[in-house]
Order: C-alpha cells, then structure tokens, then sequence
C-alpha cells in the first residue's frame, strides 16, 4: 500500500490527510514536533485571554485519528533522504515514505538583535511561544513588541488584558505602512494608542539587555533610549521552517520551490502552505503565502493530485481578514499601500475614526480592482463575484447594501458614501 508522509501538522498538513482519506485507502502518516494533535493556530490568543482552553483549540477529538487510520508520530525529522525516500527522525529512527509531503509552516524572523536568544524574548506563532507567555505574565512584568504587523497588534492586546503594560516598537512611519495606505494606517495608529498602548513608529530595535540569571531585562532602540521590560515579542514577520532541508537535494530559496502543482524538484516530493515558494507568482500574490485558508485550499487541491485526479492551485481573488483591538478589518481585491501608476483611490471614513472603506479601481476602464473596510463586516461572496465579473466602481457603490452584512449601517451612511464618491469623481476628473 502506497505510504504518503505528511511533516507538519498545521492547517494545510491536516486538510491535506483528510481530503487524501476522504478519496482513498492509502497509508498516511504525520508527523509535528510542535504538537501531538493540530490545534488552530489563531485561537492562541484567546486561551491566553481567558475564552478558551487549549485543548478547545483541537477541532478534532483524539479518536477522529485512530478512526480515520491517521497515524501521528510525534516527533522531530532532522534529515530527508530522497535517495532512498527515508526520513531521520530526531530519536535516531527512521521512517520510509512513497510519498512525501512538507508542511511544516512559518519560523518568527530574528535578524541577528544582540540578545535576540535570551529567554523572555519570543514570537506568538507555536504552542511553546503561548506557554513561555504564560510564565513571564504577572503583575510586574512589562512588555516590548517589536515590528507592527498581525501577530504584534494580536500580542498587545493579549498582554493588555492582563494589564501588562506595553510598548510598540514599529520602524515605518505608520503602523503596517507596508501594506495599508496612509488614512488606514494613521485611524489604526490612534486606535492603538487609544486603548493606552504605547505606540512608538519610526523606532527601531537595537539590543535587548540581559540580567546576571540570562533573562531579559531592557531593549535599547537605535536612539539610545533603554525600556525595561522583562518580555519581548519579536512579531517582525514570519520566514518558512526549512532548515531540516539541507543537502537533502530538495530546491529551496526562501520557502521550498514548488510548480503549480505543488511538486518540487524531486519526484514524488511536495510543499504546501507557509512553507512553499511557488515559482512564479500567481497573479498579484507574493510567492510565499503565509495565510490561513491559502494553506487549507493548497492541502485540498494536493489530495486531488494524490488519489489520482491531478489539479493545479489556484487561489483565486485575494482576500484577508484581521482584527486590530476592537476595529475588524476585511481585504478584497487589490488596494496598494502607495497607488499604482494605473490606479484610483476613493477614501472614506467616519466622522467616528472607528469605520472606513477605501475602494481601488482603473483610472482609465473604472474597473473595480479591490476594497479595504475597517469597522465594518462586508460579504465575502459578494466581491468575489464582482471581481469575476469586472464590474465597474459605479457598481460597487450603487450595490454596496447589498454587499453588506448590516443594512442598518447602509441606512446611516449610504448616502454620505455615495456623496463623498461623487465628490472624489469630480474631482479626479478635473486633475
């Protein structure tokens, strides 16, 4: 019987086995080293906030396994042998496979900080980073984040509900400058400092202290100023967990190589979610993906592949969602932090400072191109049709009730949406 080893027990790893066993009797094993059994990684936060348990994060019961002869080996692999398909695991045992799949998922980025290594410094991306938390939180401890993107707006609100003071260390000049346009950023920016987090922009690190037992006990930024603090969230992205990889033959570069099929260089070796590097972008999408349903949908199309009906991925239109503190936040489409040369932006916001939308479309087609919205929840199905079908930014506006999980929002503001759109028209029509 064909063996197909999964490494990684994440999201893509898991939606990978299911699908493979929904399809087919072969043998699957996989193995995690984080885990015994897969836990929904976005959950984290709220265990350490008291809404739930850890063991409320399995969505599935220990038997689901056994019942769908899953086989989970808990374990670390050191090495892969693609000569003679075998993997060295870190008990000295090896396990053989017909197949193999990586999905080992994300590392949090250190870039070489004096003291980056000490404890009290983590990342909120494993399991371990949520247990390491839990023994530095108490009444005395103050936090420093470092790096303004998801995970660090995620890991200051978990420290402010335990009243942990914290401050936000961010090196652009507004938070998530990278990827949000000005208004945006600047809205979350006060809502941040709003809930009394010390938001510090244009600030970088440039060592972390250590008292006399190796715990940390201060950052000092590029300026010289010394924070005490005695936890450091180093939240400055993700790169894919591949170090295991070396000499194994497998082609890597940041994350491991894959076509659209998922296949690496190596027959009967693949790569799914965080992980994997495709080739060439699909459309405006970066090649590495570290996104929560990309990796689902990667290990879906992969089981189609595996039992005998090869697919290629596609992703589809780009879409996001995130919460920062109470604002939630939804993406849609393609809206660019700084306009590109073909490209139109209408933005509105409320007089609150707490809801907004920016919609980007073609300057010379009107095409709608994409929509960020803050503080308000939009229809996921919605845009993914307009999108399909090239609507026009007239469309849109005319139709955004209906893209709208609360009309009672659109009763309120439809018409100071609609004006304001008017308005910019005009406006762009006279540059």
């Amino acid at each position: 019987m064909e063996h197909i080893v999964i490494i990684g027990n994440g999201i893509s790893g898991v939606s990978l086995a299911r699908h493979i066993r929904k399809n087919s009797d072969k043998k699957i094993t996989i193995i995690s080293a984080e885990t015994a059994y897969f836990f929904s990684r976005t959950a984290l936060m709220y265990v350490y906030m008291g809404h739930m348990k850890f063991e409320h994060t399995q969505p599935y019961e220990p038997h689901f396994w056994k019942k769908n002869r899953i086989d989970l080996v808990f374990k670390k692999v050191e090495k892969v042998n693609t000569k003679n398909k075998t993997l060295l695991l870190n008990d000295n045992s090896n396990l053989s496979y017909d197949k193999l799949v990586i999905a080992t998922g994300s590392k949090s980025n250190k870039f070489g900080w004096p003291g980056q290594d000490l404890k009290g410094v983590l990342g909120l991306y494993h399991k371990q980073d949520l247990e390491e938390l839990e023994k530095l939180s108490n009444e005395n401890s103050k936090a420093v984040i470092v790096g303004g993107g998801l995970i660090g707006i995620e890991l200051a609100e978990m420290l402010a509900t335990r009243n942990i003071p914290v401050t936000f260390l961010v090196r652009e000049e507004n938070f998530w400058g990278g990827v949000l346009p000005e208004g945006e950023a600047k809205l979350i920016g006060k809502h941040i400092l709003e809930h009394h987090i010390d938001l510090r922009l244009e600030t970088n690190l440039k060592e972390i202290l250590s008292d006399e037992k190796g715990n940390a006990k201060a950052v000092v930024t590029e300026s010289g100023e010394v924070i005490e603090c005695n936890i450091v969230g180093l939240t400055v992205g993700v790169s894919p967990n591949i170090d295991f990889l070396k000499d194994s033959g497998i082609e890597t570069k940041r994350g491991v190589l894959v076509n659209r099929f998922l296949e690496t260089n190596i027959p009967d070796v693949y790569a799914i979610g965080d992980c994997a590097e495709q080739h060439e972008a699909i459309g405006n999408r970066r090649n590495i993906e570290a996104v929560w349903y990309t990796g689902r949908m990667m290990g879906e199309v992969l089981a189609q592949t595996l039992t005998g009906n090869k697919m290629q991925y596609n992703p589809g239109h780009w879409f996001n969602s995130a919460k920062f503190l109470d604002i939630e936040y939804q993406t849609y489409g393609w809206v660019w932090a700084k306009p590109r040369e073909y490209e139109n932006q209408f933005y509105w916001e409320h007089i609150s400072g707490k809801k907004a939308i920016r919609i980007s479309y073609h300057k010379d087609t009107n095409e709608f191109l994409g929509i960020n919205t803050f503080g308000i929840r939009m229809r996921h199905e919605f845009f993914d049709n307009i999108l399909t079908e090239k609507q026009s930014v007239d469309y849109v506006i005319k139709n955004l009730k209906a893209a709208n999980f609360d009309p009672e929002f659109f009763k309120t503001h439809e018409k100071e949406i609609t004006i304001a759109f008017k308005k910019h028209i005009s406006i762009s029509k006279t540059k």
